[in-house]
């Protein structure tokens, strides 16, 4: 939906069709069964390609079918319907590095085989954009992950009142993977320094802690969440999974003002300049500086978040980028309509 006014202007109507439905994600963090649910995204997807077999051109978000073969997605794809894929995440990994040997065997080109089909590869970094090349793509774009700068306001003070807060948001898996094992150092501190820790989207796996203030996620509410915080952390391991992030959170809290502490892996190395809009941080001495120096210094807390927005005005805002992905969509389908 982020893009639909800039393909309007660029002359392509949109429809949008979802593979799941919002109860997906609500019973997923919920540790419910999701079967049924999958099923029927699964139906669905089935029927909605069926029903686009006159359209000019599909975007599809990284795979049409997830979980089946390529020849049985190939056969489900409308017949002479030109298509572009866009990939935000090393979703390939999941399949090329499955601990289950048969999974790798008939999964583990899959992603290729649909990337050297496409006519338009959209890949949110380097890393993404590396592997379609490799897979034979004819058409690869780098497009960053981008937000709408309308939408995000900037802090305009740091430390007005109460305890400074080290922010985080994600969801509970990138929690308990990357934010968990940080816990105990992060706590101490936070003590030391008199401030807080905020999660938004941990659940129940960010536990309970006297200095932890765990939020739910909603859409609503995060750039308000965000805007509580008063510094944006992003640690990562350094894992093929990990390199083909797009860098989401360190956007969202640079639109919102906010300097960031980041593990130097992908992306972030382009996305945080060491000293300018935050710190890149590897080994536990690197993040306890980092967070110390910026929660002993509200006025560099500002600078730093100041010259973050301003990136993400220049190279990470959809003002940007709408014109030009549509642009993209369009001249796909044209040339998919000349030939």
């Amino acid at each position: 939906m982020l893009y639909k006014p800039y393909l309007q202007r660029g002359g392509l109507e949109p429809s949008y069709l979802a593979y799941f439905e919002d109860d997906y994600l609500l019973h997923l963090y919920a540790g419910a069964p999701t079967g049924r649910i999958a099923l029927r995204a699964l139906g669905r997807r089935l029927r909605d390609l069926r029903r686009v077999a006159g359209s000019d051109l599909l975007w599809i978000e990284k795979e049409a079918l997830p979980w089946l073969p390529w020849v049985i997605e190939r056969q489900a794809l409308p017949k002479g319907v030109p298509f572009a894929v866009d990939y935000d995440d090393a979703v390939f990994h999941r399949y090329d590095r499955h601990r289950y040997a048969a999974v790798r065997a008939v999964l583990g080109n899959k992603l290729d085989r649909l990337m050297a089909a496409a006519t338009l590869v959209t890949a949110g970094n380097a890393y993404l954009a590396e592997r379609a090349t490799q897979a034979g793509a004819r058409w690869v774009e780098i497009v960053p992950t981008v937000v709408d700068t309308d939408l995000y306001r900037a802090k305009t003070a740091m430390g007005a009142s109460g305890p400074s807060r080290i922010g985080w948001i994600g969801s509970p898996s990138t929690w308990a993977e990357y934010m968990l094992p940080m816990m105990p150092m992060l706590t101490e501190v936070a003590r030391r320094a008199g401030a807080r820790i905020m999660a938004v989207g941990a659940g129940r796996e960010a536990g309970v802690h006297p200095l932890l203030e765990n939020r739910p996620w909603s859409e609503d509410r995060e750039v308000a969440d965000i805007l509580d915080m008063d510094l944006g952390l992003m640690p990562l391991m350094d894992t093929p999974w990990a390199r083909g992030k797009c860098g989401y959170k360190l956007i969202q809290y640079m639109a919102c003002g906010l300097p960031v502490i980041a593990s130097p892996v992908g992306v972030n190395r382009e996305i945080v300049q060491h000293g300018v809009n935050g710190f890149l941080a590897e080994t536990d001495s690197e993040w306890r500086a980092a967070l110390s120096t910026l929660l002993g210094d509200p006025a560099l807390r500002l600078k730093m978040g100041q010259a973050g927005r301003k990136m993400v005005e220049d190279r990470y805002s959809l003002q940007v980028w709408g014109p030009r992905v549509a642009e993209m969509l369009a001249r796909a389908a044209a040339e998919t309509q000349s030939r």
